[in-house]
């Protein structure tokens, strides 16, 4: 039990455009409250006592973690207001459950859904223990009128009675007069009502009789702790035999009562009938832990549920647990609406349970569209690509909604396990592995791999400590000669990252790879560019160096919203002029609408441009025309190919270049004779391993002419 003494977090201030619907929904819970409360507030002190309930019930909602002994604590101030009831509590949980939903400051529901129904919970179960305790106070006013009584039916037998059926007969809670063997001498109706019993039924039967056996031993010990002087009452949730052989779930008190001299007389027992507290009460957990548009388990009922079936899972077949993602759910929302998205909702959540109906199976909607499917496995259980094939062949078949037939695909990601398994570590497996399905086409599924998330883990590892090696200065800008193959003078210089790490280094493409993967590749290419800019222009000063900078760019650098500011920032500060930069961007996204606007503004800056990665593709030849390009970059895995492969190659390049005026670069060259080759067939630059490796500053500058070639 919660104390009622413990402090509630003071209501946050309501935000202007949430103030109306909170008036709004305290009004309404005003309204239906007074209707069945018995209160001594006015209607007007009631709606300002609820209104203020209502603000703190938000700001527990507001705060991580969830409080859930304050939400309790809401509950029980509420049901202090006066008598509530079930009644209350069952209009109170009618209109909060709908009307929390509504308010802005709880959208989207989705988002919010979870902790919107554990809150509904924890206000029941703060008026339950309010009840409660209100009834234990009542019975423990009842049971000191009994025992006097009692007392005085020692002297005066026949007032004693009327005094005590004036006391019981009109009481609601069953009462029971037992000797301290536990024979009943006394009932009253209202026992007799709960138990489906007459009166005369009663007397003369045992009260353990009328205990379930599973529990009757529980009151037999605290009674026999009474009569021992070791406790005043007993006090216990217990559970009845009623006629009709179902159960009736009470809370039952018993007093010990003694005579004129204080021996131990007869047992008062108090009984007050909680079936319906408890009913209440079940039905607000099934709530807690179902999905209430489809009805299926939720995450927190699916995660309870997995790590018990990890227990009992069978050790020759285990168990397969799937993660499964709706493909074009939020198209459908989109475009035909919430309500289209929300039926097929509860279509893929009936289809799917009805595909296991014949496995012990559970099927949980996990997430807005994301569900879960446990299976344990017998000797019987179709294999995993049956079941994931029947998946997507039940959900192809389409449900009409408002004339429009919609099915959809989903994808995949499955996991095998047993009892030796973390089910935490289950969940994870499966979450890998769709992710690992999504990245392919629509509608596949996939297996969790350990080995392969081994490596992908340690990626992972180095992808997210890669800002603090950039902060602690591992990773450094150095520089990568550009060669004529004519002469195989420097042309240039291309910066480049390199990750000076404890477990060896890493080279520019692994960098910028991690760096993709958190949205690093941003910050850092700006600095990358800034420092290399900074760098070429001293050189510039020194030396005379007049060959431009090249950078290559990502496919999100080369999207990014912000890359013509960063460029003419860093321009700026370094005092680089613009003619003495060349920024690549990938061939494969030389069409995308965004990399063409920032490919563009650059060239008209006097920006050189040069298309990375240039294969065979039409889109790459139609690039390199429309977009007027500097120079086109070889793709790497061309460099190294046989002669025959590579004649057909440069010979289809040249011939679509020929027009452009674009220069030919090839990167990656590793021997003399690739040079060679490349130089016969048209090429004029090349990067590579064969003209030297990627130096620091100091290092590349030691290389350098007096005065190189622009």
């Amino acid at each position: 039990m919660i104390p009622h003494n413990l402090p509630v977090p003071e209501p946050s201030p309501t935000p202007p455009d949430g103030a109306r619907a909170r008036d709004l929904l305290a009004g309404k819970w005003t309204y239906l409250l007074s209707g069945v409360a018995a209160t001594a507030l006015t209607t007007e002190e009631l709606g300002r006592e609820l209104r203020n309930r209502l603000d703190a019930l938000c700001s527990v909602l507001a705060v991580d973690p969830f409080d859930a002994a304050a939400v309790e604590r809401i509950g029980e101030e509420v049901v202090a207001t006066g008598y509530v009831g079930e009644d209350g509590l069952r209009r109170t949980v009618e209109v909060l459950g709908k009307g929390l939903a509504s308010l802005p400051e709880f959208q989207p529901v989705d988002a919010h859904a979870d902790r919107l129904a554990l809150a509904i919970g924890a206000l029941a179960t703060g008026f339950l223990t309010a009840n409660r305790r209100a009834v234990f106070e009542q019975q423990e006013r009842m049971q000191l009128s009994l025992l006097k009584a009692v007392r005085d039916a020692k002297w005066n037998l026949k007032e004693s009675e009327a005094r005590f059926d004036e006391v019981v007969t009109s009481s609601a809670s069953g009462v029971l007069i037992a000797d301290p063997a536990g024979l009943l001498v006394r009932a009253n109706a209202a026992i007799g009502e709960i138990l489906g019993r007459t009166v005369a039924e009663l007397t003369g039967t045992s009260l353990f009789d009328l205990v379930h056996p599973d529990t009757v031993g529980m009151l037999r010990e605290g009674m026999r702790a009474v009569v021992e002087g070791a406790q005043d009452r007993v006090r216990q949730s217990q559970r009845l035999l009623r006629q009709d052989g179902d159960v009736a779930r009470i809370s039952l008190t018993a007093s010990l009562v003694g005579d004129a001299g204080d021996a131990s007389s007869h047992f008062v027992v108090v009984v007050e009938d909680g079936t319906e507290l408890v009913l209440l009460q079940n039905e607000l957990n099934r709530q807690a832990l179902h999905d209430v548009l489809t009805g299926l388990p939720n995450r927190q009922f699916f995660s309870t549920h997995l790590e018990s079936a990890v227990r009992r899972a069978d050790p020759a077949h285990g168990l397969t647990l799937m993660h499964l993602d709706l493909d074009a759910l939020g198209m459908v929302c989109d475009s035909l609406g919430r309500r289209a998205g929300e039926r097929l909702l509860v279509h893929v959540a009936q289809r799917l349970k009805s595909l296991v109906a014949r496995e012990k199976a559970m099927v949980a909607r996990l997430d807005g569209d994301e569900f879960g499917i446990l299976v344990e496995n017998t000797a019987t259980t179709p294999d995993i690509a049956t079941i994931a094939t029947a998946v997507n062949r039940e959900l192809a078949e389409p449900l009409y909604v408002d004339g429009h037939g919609l099915a959809l695909s989903t994808s995949i990601g499955v996991a095998r396990g047993g009892r030796d398994d973390d089910p935490a570590e289950l969940l994870r497996a499966a979450d890998q592995a769709l992710r690992r399905a999504r990245t392919r086409r629509r509608g596949q599924w996939e297996v969790f791999d350990p080995e392969r998330d081994v490596a992908e883990r340690s990626t992972h590892a180095l992808a997210v400590g890669m800002p603090g090696a950039w902060e602690r200065g591992e990773i450094a800008v150095h520089y990568r000669p550009v060669t004529r193959l004519a002469d195989g003078g420097v042309a240039g210089v291309e910066a480049v990252l390199r990750w000076e790490r404890p477990g060896g280094p890493l080279g520019h493409e692994e960098c910028l790879g991690l760096a993709e993967r958190t949205g690093l590749v941003l910050p850092l290419g700006e600095w990358l560019l800034g420092g290399a800019a900074g760098q070429v222009h001293w050189w510039r000063r020194r030396n005379g160096f007049a060959s431009p900078l090249t950078v290559a760019l990502t496919a999100h650098q080369a999207c990014d919203a912000d890359l013509v500011p960063r460029v003419v920032r860093v321009l700026d500060t370094a005092g680089l002029p613009a003619d003495r930069l060349v920024v690549g961007i990938p061939a494969r996204v030389a069409r995308v609408a965004e990399a063409v606007d920032n490919l563009s503004v650059l060239a008209e800056m006097g920006v050189r441009t040069a298309l990375e990665d240039f294969a065979l593709g039409p889109d790459d030849f139609t690039a390199a025309r429309d977009l007027g390009v500097r120079v086109i970059r070889v793709a790497k895995r061309f460099t190294d190919l046989g002669d025959t492969a590579n004649a057909g190659y440069a010979n289809a390049l040249t011939a679509a270049l020929r027009d452009t005026g674009a220069v030919v670069a090839v990167c990656g060259v590793t021997t003399a004779d690739q040079a060679a080759w490349w130089r016969e067939a048209g090429a004029e630059l090349a990067t590579g391993p064969l003209f030297g490796p990627d130096d620091s500053a100091a290092a590349f500058q030691a290389t350098l002419a007096p005065r190189s070639s622009p």
